[in-house]
């Protein structure tokens, strides 16, 4: 498939989706260092440009949108949800674009939480817009680690088929599970993930090798919490101050936290992707990305239908 992606950050979504076969062929985000990232890992075809300047006109025809649409917009009191409010503009946009491209499919990636905003009603209310662009629309709260991905991410996956095309989109069976069964294998662990990395503080070849320094302190908060080698990493996040350290994970030696490397390989990102950047903003690109692994099987899912696309 030909795929637009919105708010698409170093990329690991459109990642996925290549590794299943599919084309990007055009990409946004308004975060430079991610588009650097980007740039230097999958292509020249993403544009550094707010959304809100950029005409739909301007965006090629395709197959299917995808994006992981920031959250922070949402109010639980704007129930109304009019195009002129400013909190809800970068929302606005996904359903603008796919409003105005019209493409076979599309799917939208958020966090856990956004199920719960308003007792459900702002998920609900997304759900009826996306909907009422003429979509049968479907959604699932996957974990990452059901898709050997070495973390326990959980996120909520969006997708719509265009109401004409006739066809349903089935959402990927588990590839792994927590102890392993006839059908699964077990969960990928920390410690399968990145028992055999060198040694950062000596001289190595690993990209992106590098720590924070930022203090470790066991008290239970985000970023200060022993990680299990035994069991997938905790949720890898993007949360921090400027200097990068708050809540990165600590490596299982509890000695230091993770390198960028060493949380990349959480995110499931193969050892020659580089990320562009000092730790600080290299950690937010990570924690901010979905995980190809888990990209890759909702893209794969998307194969047995392309003889039902327009555009392909």
């Amino acid at each position: 498939m030909k795929v637009v992606s919105l708010f698409s950050g170093a990329g690991g979504l459109d990642l996925g989706f290549k590794m299943a076969g599919h084309q990007i062929v055009w990409a946004n985000d308004i975060y430079e260092d991610a588009v650097k990232t980007y740039r230097l890992n999958i292509g020249n075809h993403i544009l550094l440009k707010d959304i809100t300047d950029i005409l739909s006109e301007e965006i090629p025809e395709c197959d299917a949108v995808i994006g992981g649409f920031p959250c922070q917009g949402f109010s639980v009191a704007n129930t109304g949800r009019h195009e002129d409010d400013e909190r809800n503009k970068l929302y606005l946009e996904m359903v603008r674009v796919i409003r105005d491209k019209k493409p076979s499919f599309f799917v939208a990636e958020n966090v856990k939480g956004i199920l719960s905003i308003g007792g459900g009603q702002v998920f609900k209310n997304i759900l009826e817009d996306f909907s009422s662009l003429q979509y049968n629309v479907e959604y699932r709260l996957l974990n990452s680690a059901d898709y050997g991905v070495p973390q326990k991410r959980m996120r909520v996956i969006i997708v719509g088929v265009r109401n004409d095309l006739n066809v349903k989109y089935e959402f990927p069976t588990p590839t792994h599970s927590e102890k392993g069964t006839l059908l699964t294998n077990p969960w990928v662990t920390v410690g399968d993930a990145i028992s055999d990395f060198p040694d950062p503080d000596k001289p190595n070849n690993m990209p992106n090798h590098v720590y924070s320094k930022y203090k470790l302190n066991f008290n239970g908060y985000l970023g200060h919490r022993p990680v299990n080698p035994n069991a997938p990493a905790p949720t890898v996040t993007a949360r921090g101050d400027n200097r990068g350290g708050a809540v990165i994970l600590p490596h299982p030696n509890n000695k230091r936290r993770m390198t960028c490397r060493e949380l990349a390989t959480l995110q499931s990102f193969p050892s020659d992707f580089v990320f562009v950047g000092g730790i600080a903003s290299v950690c937010r690109q990570i924690g901010n990305a979905v995980p190809p692994l888990l990209a890759k099987a909702i893209a794969q899912k998307f194969n047995e239908l392309i003889p039902y696309t327009t555009n392909a």
